[in-house]
């Protein structure tokens, strides 16, 4: 049975959804990516191979999440899922690219777009870092063994959040959709944490200036970010050391990508 004759079957499943075309979309390392379209509706479905296991969310867990914000303007409507089946409704916009991220403008919005997202109610779930470092670390050998050690002891000596607030936890780019309302994309590792990591989590994973961070936290802030540096600080030491541990170990996770 091809990719395409799978998804098909899968598709067909979901009320209101037989007969739908389907074209396989880019991206997706733990999961097979598809947009579906009828005559009214189009959708992003997800397709994985396993039920997911921590770090990331479970599909029930995800869709709990993604519903809330979706309730807020901050996210696609979930349609369906159940274990291994995620369907989210498909919204035209601007998807970013690190460019984004240069304009001053973008990054006030954005910075309101993330005090309206940590003003969710919580999750009950909490994000793990020491876990999930771990995890990556028990996938590697070598010199990148000694390596990872050094990046797990700087996680574990980090203290747990005080502030906990419901995170997205992934705010790469390609995650953030503008409609012209700032909307968040793949929420699979949503849950509660420092706020701090996600703010970190832009500054770091995009190589931000020293005044573009300040900026941010500013923007964030209402202009009260400079006391607030070492907490966000702190957050990319953190968020540096995890990245670092999930890319060695990304090819024995993901060996096909």
């Amino acid at each position: 049975m091809s990719e395409i004759e799978r998804a098909g079957e899968v598709i067909a499943a979901i009320s209101g959804w037989r007969g739908a075309t389907i074209r396989v979309l880019p991206g997706g390392l733990t999961n097979r990516n598809y947009l579906v379209e009828t005559e009214c509706r189009r959708g992003v479905l997800k397709i994985d191979a396993t039920p997911r296991s921590l770090p990331l969310n479970s599909r029930a867990d995800e869709a709990a999440v993604q519903k809330r914000g979706a309730q807020s303007g901050l996210a696609n409507n979930v349609l369906y899922f159940d274990e291994t089946t995620y369907l989210v409704e498909y919204v035209d916009g601007d998807v970013w690219t690190p460019q984004h991220f240069d304009n001053d403008a973008n990054l006030t919005q954005l910075a309101a777009a993330l005090r309206k997202l940590h003003a969710l109610p919580l999750t009950g779930r909490m994000f793990d870092a020491k876990a999930a470092a771990n995890r990556y670390r028990a996938e590697l050998e070598g010199a990148d063994a000694i390596t990872a050690k050094q990046h797990v002891a700087l996680i574990e000596s980090m203290r747990r959040p005080k502030n906990l607030c419901c995170c997205h936890n992934d705010l790469v780019a390609a995650n953030i959709l503008v409609t012209p309302e700032f909307r968040f994309l793949d929420w699979e590792y949503a849950c509660d944490n420092d706020p701090f990591f996600d703010l970190a989590t832009v500054v770091e994973h995009h190589e931000l200036s020293n005044r573009q961070a300040e900026f941010l936290l500013n923007a964030y802030f209402d202009g009260d970010g400079m006391r607030w540096r070492k907490q966000l600080a702190d957050q990319q030491r953190l968020y540096k050391s995890l990245l670092w541990l999930w890319s060695a170990a990304r090819p024995r996770l993901f060996p096909d990508t």
